[in-house]
């Protein structure tokens, strides 16, 4: 049918990954941001996608049967995901469709060995059903063997959820959350598999910022926790002590960060869902992680092929329609 997009149906997932995708409009390394009326130019550049694929698309490229669970809908961001996840074979089955703009906008930045962000997102219309509750169907539906999700307040009921069902959980946070909600994100914590924080979100959540006490925090929580080091590799800390990964980690030329911490997230899951004992699993992150940031992009630069096709007309096939 002239405009439906037809997408990669797996069947049985390994793993799904929930949350909200975004368009990136990504820059090569400038020497500093623009002040008001200035311009600068970049000979870098990328179109990518990022947010909840950037996960379900590296454990899939790790050899995992990955699915992804959003909203996808009328609008550009949507068909690069579309398009992105038919060419890596995730499946968006788990993914529901609604008839407006949906994908959040992210312009990236990259200078001084960080990134910045202008970044929009439609805003939601009240009556729009919560993703939450269809998240829970997803769930009770698919049972996949591992969910990927950021901690917060309204991930409580998910978990819980999860651990009835058997569905193992790798949780990460967003710096926002963490420093805002981080009695919260304990609570998460304490009913997930895996908790995946780099330095800075494991401070915020401990109010910490000397790395010695915010792992002994950690270290109380009953989960194992994977601190990202970004170069320096990753530290596991758990009820058995605090054990360093540096294996995995690849010297490369960082051209972005952004999307590093969800590439190691999908690896890690993706040598769990074959049984491989934690540490080995931290291995495989970090060489992911070292892969992405010497690239462009949180999943590295896409194609965009249909930049005039008019979405209105066609939805993920299989895929769910949100309701109200």
């Amino acid at each position: 049918m002239p405009g439906e997009h037809r997408v990669a149906i797996i069947g049985e997932v390994d793993v799904i990954s929930f949350g909200s995708v975004f368009l990136e409009l990504v820059f090569g390394h400038i020497s500093g941001l623009p002040a008001p009326g200035q311009e600068i130019f970049t000979d870098d550049f990328a179109i990518s996608c990022g947010g909840a694929v950037s996960c379900a698309t590296a454990a899939r490229r790790a050899g995992a049967a990955a699915g992804l669970c959003t909203l996808l809908g009328d609008d550009l961001g949507s068909q690069v995901v579309i398009e992105h996840c038919e060419r890596e074979g995730v499946d968006l089955s788990p993914s529901a469709w609604v008839h407006r703009r949906v994908t959040g906008i992210t312009t990236v930045f990259n200078f001084e060995g960080d990134r910045s962000f202008v970044t929009h997102v439609p805003p939601r219309p009240a009556d729009e059903p919560p993703e939450m509750a269809r998240w829970l169907g997803v769930l009770s539906s698919y049972r996949p063997t591992w969910c990927y999700l950021h901690a917060g307040p309204d991930a409580q009921d998910f978990l819980r959820a999860a651990r009835k069902l058997g569905s193992k959980i790798l949780l990460d946070v967003s710096p926002g959350v963490a420093g805002r909600y981080p009695r919260e994100v304990i609570e998460c914590v304490r009913m997930a598999d895996v908790f995946v924080p780099n330095r800075a979100e494991l401070a915020l959540v401990t109010g910490t910022d000397r790395p010695d006490r915010a792992i002994a925090a950690a270290a109380t929580w009953g989960t194992p926790v994977v601190v990202k080091r970004g170069g320096d590799g990753a530290v596991i800390v758990g009820p058995d002590g605090v054990l360093p990964v540096t294996e995995g980690v690849a010297p490369v030329e960082v051209a972005d960060l952004t999307g590093a911490g969800d590439a190691f997230a999908g690896a890690m899951i993706a040598e769990l869902v074959r049984g491989a004992p934690l540490p080995r699993a931290v291995v495989a992150a970090n060489a992911a992680g070292s892969l992405a940031v010497s690239r462009l992009g949180a999943v590295g630069p896409v194609l965009v092929e249909g930049l005039s096709t008019v979405l209105a007309a066609g939805r993920p096939a299989r895929g769910q329609e949100a309701t109200a």
